[in-house]
């Protein structure tokens, strides 16, 4: 890990859900484990094992029904405004605005972070020379293909320049060329010595990005560390075991 103070810090985070039998789903159970700049932290887990609820938590859309996280420092409850000016959030199914073009999305969003014009041209001017894309940033969404629209989502969600990069599952359902683009742009995140959480259910992907992994299973933390951390405690070499393993162990 980074030195320093750490950026996301997640202590004894719990949600529960009321369902409609009036029973209660812990989604999240105390949950407890940190990332620092230039890091990138894997969130990983089976379908279900809470880290969508995790993440929605991080970036202030739930609350917790106990514990907390603070993110550069902000508490997520009690600063929740702090927090989202810090924080980029992408998902795979981030919704855009079909009748506007590509440039228009991306300037909307940043209005909201009230930043100024001028900035706004320069910050879109260099994100599209990041991401290839010159050739459609005037053109309607509604025209654009699925990897196209991952662009215009990352641009939208890092337009303020955050420090923190939340990506929930942002490969699910893409092909294979769109989703290396969002891996390189990950990549480029800890290069410019973001912090990055990531979550994933798909362990080779865990295992090409992390710099850590964080294993969760039914909204328990089940192990941390790094691959080769796992691979040491195990004595075993592929992630689909390791994480089997864990969950025996549970």
């Amino acid at each position: 890990m980074c030195g320093g103070k750490l950026v996301i810090e997640v202590r004894n985070l719990t949600k529960q859900f009321m369902q409609n039998d009036d029973t209660s789903l812990l989604a999240v159970n105390d949950l407890s484990f940190s990332a620092d700049k230039g890091e990138i932290v894997v969130l990983l887990g089976v379908n279900g094992a809470g880290k969508t609820t995790t993440m929605r938590m991080l970036s202030t859309v739930l609350q917790p029904s106990s514990g907390t996280a603070r993110l550069e420092g902000f508490d997520i409850q009690k600063e929740p405004q702090k927090v989202r000016a810090n924080l980029g959030f992408l998902s795979g199914d981030t919704g855009l605005y079909n009748r506007l073009t590509a440039r228009e999305v991306i300037t909307y969003f940043a209005r909201l972070y009230d930043i100024t014009d001028n900035v706004i041209y320069q910050r879109i001017e260099e994100l599209s020379a990041l991401l290839d894309m010159n050739d459609f940033l005037d053109k309607k969404v509604e025209f654009l293909s699925t990897g196209m629209k991952q662009k215009v989502s990352i641009a939208r969600s890092i337009i303020h320049d955050p420090p923190v990069m939340i990506f929930d599952e942002p490969t699910s359902g893409l092909d294979i060329l769109t989703a290396k683009n969002i891996i390189s742009f990950i990549n480029h995140c800890k290069e410019e010595n973001k912090c990055v959480l990531f979550s994933t259910h798909i362990m080779r992907e865990a295992e090409r990005i992390a710099d850590r992994i964080v294993m969760i299973h039914e909204g328990k933390l089940l192990a941390e560390g790094s691959w080769q951390d796992f691979k040491e405690d195990t004595g075993l070499n592929d992630l689909d075991d390791i994480f089997i393993e864990f969950v025996n162990r549970s």
